[in-house]
């Protein structure tokens, strides 16, 4: 996969843009909470004529085409804080460019033994 060189960074002098600036200014999102293992995927809607989407917001539409990923993997792979993706993300929701599945409902609270098993484990390393 190529990876297209990165707008905001200039190699010798770093950062050029604070995030803040990508997400314009806003640092909540316009969707509710997203979690970080959400998982967000594309749709197949076409981009509205009034959609006012910045080269981030492309990005992360390509980095979700075909597939449904994490929150935090694309921010890692788009080198952006977790707050500037959710609030990207709400714009891409208000469009109805992408979905947010939630995570998988979380296992039960880990028993006292299964605590001691993992000491026990840890401390024969």
């Amino acid at each position: 996969m190529s990876r297209e060189p990165d707008e905001w960074v200039d190699e010798e002098a770093g950062p050029v843009v604070r995030p803040y600036a990508v997400a314009r200014g806003r640092t909540k999102p316009s969707s509710p909470a997203i979690d970080l293992l959400a998982h967000i995927s594309a749709t197949s809607e076409p981009m509205p004529p009034k959609a006012e989407l910045s080269a981030q917001h492309r990005r992360l539409i390509g980095s979700v085409s075909g597939q449904s990923r994490p929150v935090v993997e694309v921010a890692a792979e788009m080198n952006l804080p977790v707050g500037v993706i959710r609030v990207l993300l709400g714009d891409l929701i208000d469009y109805g460019l992408v979905t947010v599945r939630p995570p998988h409902a979380k296992a039960g609270v880990a028993t006292e033994s299964l605590l001691r098993e993992v000491i026990n484990g840890l401390k024969a390393l």
